[in-house]
């Protein structure tokens, strides 16, 4: 019975082995060979987006408000698709507009515009000397105006091409002035009212200027008429008092900040920011200037107040020794300067490593555009920290930049739309045509000495 058993098992194995060898000789070839081509479908490389060329590059320079702001204006090879990227430099305004206008069409006319890094990283050295400031904000609204392209192409906002939402809006800070302590509180308390919740505090503009009494340098014909004139011991001893008045009159829910400007000696620095302390202030801003760089060891060592330092950086390797040595708190980069969207998530991505937050410079003569690409960051960097307000544009610069980000309760939004969500009507813009304005950055001790910001 057992050896019956086994020769079953032996033929049911065999009878098995013979419908396999069967199938695979019969109707499974015919399986195969329908897959057949699938298969080779699968190795081939996906189709993908067609190739983009850029067509045309182009400077937009327009005046809506107080400051010059420049556009760069990318065309593709597909009908109707475009980006915009702001290049504003307003002290310089002219010399960008001839970078762009003179260089960068034939750099740019022909190349992929899918590829932004390494357009990035050509233009970069494409004049041997690395670039100074002219050539960086070309760099930064080229660098800008792709990525707007390639949020397009996606159909989705920048911010999700660098990772999605991270926040559901952009905190942000504005800025009280007063010509007294008790003008800047009245101002402080009118923000907080709008919703926000961090305030920059200014008197008499950067460096106290309404404290100065007539100076020397004036009465002995030296200089320009229009120099400006800071006693800095004067400055400095109305910075704690403007807090002590503000925080009794604000409270202490308020979030204070104050820029220095980098107008002040590094032991004066230091001296001052510890009377802050006390104060408790979110950041203290641009405490020295880059030149003295060297100081910020002992500076950070000798007070606890955090320091938001970068403004004036204009190659992003500066900041990788300070933020690996913890310096600073916060990243201070205006990003239409760096070089844009792209040098820009680099050092964020470098500042999330070392606890140090972002605060991307955003003043007045940043255009729309320029606003919309920090904001599209914001929402994407975990280490953000703020953001330092556009404010509510004019009628006029909406007309000039429909899709503009916009402010609610201290907070901007973007225009959810692909891309950064800006555009600009290039027959409004010339209505307002750009000046050869300098703007007044001299400002001199009472002997007449210059003073670097």
């Amino acid at each position: 019975m057992k050896n019956q058993l086994n020769n079953s098992r032996r033929n049911a194995l065999k009878m098995m082995g013979l419908g396999s060898a069967a199938l695979l000789a019969g109707g499974f070839r015919n399986t195969i060979s329908a897959q057949t081509p699938v298969q080779n479908n699968l190795q081939k490389p996906p189709v993908g987006l067609p190739p983009l060329k850029i067509k045309s590059v182009k400077a937009i320079g327009t005046k809506p408000g107080g400051s010059n702001l420049i556009v760069v204006k990318v065309e593709t090879s597909e009908p109707g698709l475009y980006g915009l990227g702001c290049a504003t430099f307003t002290q310089r305004a002219e010399a960008v507009v001839t970078a762009i206008n003179s260089y960068m069409p034939d750099f740019c006319v022909g190349r992929d515009a899918d590829n932004i890094e390494d357009m990035w990283q050509a233009f970069h050295v494409s004049s041997y000397w690395r670039n100074g400031p002219v050539l960086n904000n070309a760099l930064s609204g080229l660098d800008q105006a792709l990525w707007d392209i390639k949020g397009k192409r996606a159909n989705m906002p920048v911010y999700q091409l660098l990772g999605g939402k991270c926040r559901f809006a952009v905190d942000s800070y504005a800025s009280a002035g007063g010509n007294t302590p008790e003008e800047v509180a009245d101002g402080v308390q009118r923000y907080m009212e709008q919703g926000y919740r961090h305030v920059r505090l200014q008197q008499g503009g950067y460096g106290a200027l309404n404290l100065a009494t007539k100076p020397d340098f004036k009465d002995a014909g030296f200089g320009m008429p229009k120099d400006s004139f800071m006693d800095d011991q004067a400055y400095l001893r109305s910075v704690p008092k403007m807090f002590d008045v503000v925080r009794k009159k604000c409270g202490e829910e308020i979030e204070l900040c104050h820029d220095i400007h980098e107008r002040c000696q590094p032991m004066d620095v230091i001296n001052m920011c510890r009377q802050l302390e006390q104060y408790r202030p979110f950041f203290i801003e641009d405490p020295v200037s880059p030149e003295n760089m060297n100081w910020f060891e002992q500076i950070r060592s000798s007070t606890t107040v955090p320091f938001a330092m970068g403004e004036l950086f204009n190659n992003i390797n500066e900041f990788a020794g300070p933020i690996s040595k913890h310096l600073f708190d916060y990243i201070r980069i205006h990003v239409s300067q760096i070089g844009g969207i792209t040098p820009a998530m680099k050092v964020a991505r470098l500042g999330e490593w070392f606890n140090v937050k972002t605060v991307w410079h955003g003043p007045g003569d940043v255009s729309p555009v320029g606003h919309a690409a920090q904001a599209h960051m914001d929402l994407a960097c975990w280490n953000f920290g703020i953001q330092e307000g556009p404010g509510n544009f004019s009628d006029r610069i909406r007309e000039v930049f429909p899709g503009s980000p916009t402010m609610k309760n201290g907070y901007v939004y973007v225009n959810e739309v692909p891309g950064l969500g800006v555009d600009i009507n290039e027959k409004e813009a010339a209505k307002y045509p750009i000046t050869n304005s300098a703007g007044n950055w001299t400002v001199r001790k009472r002997d007449g000495t210059i003073i670097t910001p």
